[in-house]
């Protein structure tokens, strides 16, 4: 199975000397004509499909507006790229856009929840059973990404810490020929290079995102200020999103055939997609979406998510603690009521759910 552009997770990369020359003029405020962003993961081919079948296109001239879809083959560039303006929206995790447009000051609302983790990233010990057994060893993994945090999780679940082990930060690019190499006994990383990674001899998976299920989250994130002033954005890529969801997620040909597109797309058959889509928690259904986004979890994860920030300077340099960047869930604020960066806010998904798109 040839892997997908595994670019999505990191998370390390600084907007400092963008963010410098950063203008809310570059926003396309009161506009008819929007731009979208997004790149290759298993929960984000929906978006390539759509603007390949000219679903979003349909949309958008529901609304009267126009909707330019756009494949970046550069996660973090994606961004990068929607933060200075560029994009009106952008796919991305939640703790990339804490990180990344939050921390860079652009008010910026979760406006689809499109899927959680659910077994795509994992821990993977040579020779060891338990999660236990990795304490003084050195962990091969991309250094501030998800697998970062996914190795913290885990280490807290059973009394260790990030002292009791050694991270080393190794490219998603290197870490199948890291993995067998001799003195290399610990790896956290993602699918399909897990998958990969666990058929070599003494490979065994100690721990994986089902583990913490709904912490690291794929969503369509886009400017707030853009939503407000245009409704109807909003309403077309939602109305969009859940049509597609509902083409792909049967069983019938029409489905098939969507699944197998979306898999050509991200370079691997129908086989190496399902099993991707196998451990991803896809919301097909909007109301299952905004019972996840409505959830007192949410607001826990995000609180997690921010103190792990914080603890590892992602937040930026001035940020005094993990609430300086107030985060508004359904369920409440975490953080700073007076800086809130990061929205999530369920009622254009809930509009989908109603039937009133």
């Amino acid at each position: 199975m040839k892997p997908r552009n595994t670019s999505r997770r990191f998370a390390m990369k600084r907007l400092a000397a963008v963010l410098l020359t950063l203008t809310f003029s570059s926003f396309s405020f009161a506009a008819d004509s929007f731009k979208v962003c997004w790149s290759i993961y298993v929960g984000w081919m929906p978006w390539g499909y759509g603007d390949e079948q000219k679903i979003v296109d349909k949309w958008a001239k529901k609304y009267g507006i126009e909707i330019d879809v756009v494949q970046i083959n550069d996660y973090i560039e994606s961004i990068n790229q929607y933060t200075t303006g560029a994009f009106d929206a952008c796919t991305m995790t939640n703790m990339d856009a804490l990180t990344i447009p939050a921390a860079g000051g652009v008010d910026s609302t979760a406006l689809v929840v499109g899927d959680f983790s659910n077994g795509n990233d994992g821990v993977v010990l040579k020779g060891y059973d338990s999660l236990k057994d990795i304490k003084g060893q050195q962990v091969n993994l991309v250094e501030l990404s998800v697998s970062h945090y996914l190795l913290a999780r885990g280490l807290d679940s059973v009394g260790l810490k990030e002292a009791d082990v050694t991270v080393v930060n190794t490219s998603d690019a290197d870490m199948v020929a890291v993995f067998p190499t001799a003195g290399i006994t610990s790896v956290a990383t993602w699918n399909p290079l897990l998958s990969e990674i666990l058929t070599m001899p003494g490979a065994n998976k100690v721990f994986d995102s089902s583990q913490i299920p709904g912490e690291i989250i794929d969503l369509l994130v886009i400017n707030t200020e853009v939503l407000k002033n245009n409704p109807k954005l909003g309403k077309a890529l939602t109305g969009a999103w859940y049509e597609i969801m509902a083409t792909m997620s049967g069983s019938d040909a029409k489905a098939v055939a969507a699944r197998t597109s979306m898999a050509q797309a991200s370079g691997t058959d129908l086989a190496g997609f399902e099993a991707q889509l196998a451990s991803t928690e896809m919301f097909y259904k909007p109301a299952d979406a905004v019972a996840f986004t409505r959830s007192d979890a949410l607001k826990t994860t995000m609180k997690n998510v921010a103190e792990f920030s914080f603890a590892h300077g992602l937040l930026g340099d001035g940020a005094p603690d993990a609430g300086f960047i107030g985060i508004e869930t359904p369920a409440g604020v975490f953080g700073n009521k007076g800086n809130i960066k990061l929205r999530f806010n369920p009622s254009y998904m809930q509009m989908a759910a109603d039937g009133k798109l």
